[in-house]
């Protein structure tokens, strides 16, 4: 199998180093991994690409290389400077810290699993829920290590090889807890944590110039029941298949009396 990865927290976070171990055990003996990664955080661009400048690319190690711009670049430059023809499996990940809920629509993570969606290769976001439980582990990515090359064999031979229209890609959540204290594996839809979304905070620094920081909400809010956030805070996996297909389809019919 041949496996790029990527990830939104940058070419040094630990959690990409548990993500190329999950793509060399998938990949096997016969396989090949090429990780491209930001250079920088890039938590919280989405799906930005940067189409208006062009962005800093360099190799710094065997199938190794840094991106100085978005997720979605680092998936653009892999399928099109590094590899030679198209790779079997996109990864990214493994993100510190949940993309559940409104997450999703803000995360890096998946941006780079829709860009990789949009150029026709099965993608998935993997991103690892912290809490209490698993916060203070010495690895809290154990649960991630221990269950995502199982899980991902299992998406892949579940996926339809022919799909028309946009293409399926996954949202991953592994939960807050030790990879011991997983109860499983839930598909389900993506949720919305009540009264929880981002705001401002205002600092100012010594000179008296004032500067805004982005908070985010109560990451620990359930979500509807069989949604992901809910099963997450449960105790269970959950992964929620998905499409960058953003139409309201059950609004068609219902604003049909607005067309002219």
């Amino acid at each position: 199998m041949r496996i790029l990865i990527t990830n939104d927290d940058g070419i040094s976070a630990p959690g990409l180093r548990v993500l190329e171990q999950i793509a060399v055990d998938l990949a096997g003996p016969d396989g090949h991994v090429t990780t491209v990664a930001p250079a920088f955080e890039q938590s919280g661009v989405a799906h930005c690409i940067n189409y208006a400048r062009p962005f800093m690319f360099q190799q710094i190690a065997p199938n190794r290389y840094t991106v100085e711009g978005s997720p979605a670049d680092c998936v653009l430059a892999g399928l099109h400077q590094v590899l030679e023809g198209p790779p079997d499996l996109i990864l990214s990940g493994v993100n510190r810290g949940n993309n559940s809920a409104e997450n999703a629509l803000y995360s890096g993570t998946l941006g780079a699993a829709i860009e990789g969606a949009l150029q026709g290769v099965l993608s998935i976001g993997l991103s690892q829920y912290f809490g209490p439980a698993n916060r203070e582990l010495d690895d809290p990515f154990d649960a991630s290590a221990t269950h995502c090359k199982t899980l991902v064999e299992r998406i892949i031979a579940a996926t339809p090889k022919d799909q028309p229209g946009y293409q399926l890609f996954y949202n991953v959540n592994i939960p807050p807890v030790a990879a011991a204290d997983v109860k499983g594996t839930r598909v389900v839809s993506q949720g919305l944590r009540p009264g929880v979304g981002f705001h401002t905070e205002q600092t100012q620094s010594p000179s008296g110039r004032n500067f805004l920081w982005i908070r985010g909400g109560n990451q620990h809010v359930p979500t509807a029941p069989d949604t992901d956030a809910a099963v997450n805070l449960d105790g269970y996996i959950s992964v929620t298949p998905m499409r960058a297909d953003f139409t309201a389809h059950d609004m068609l019919d219902q604003l049909g009396s607005i067309a002219t």
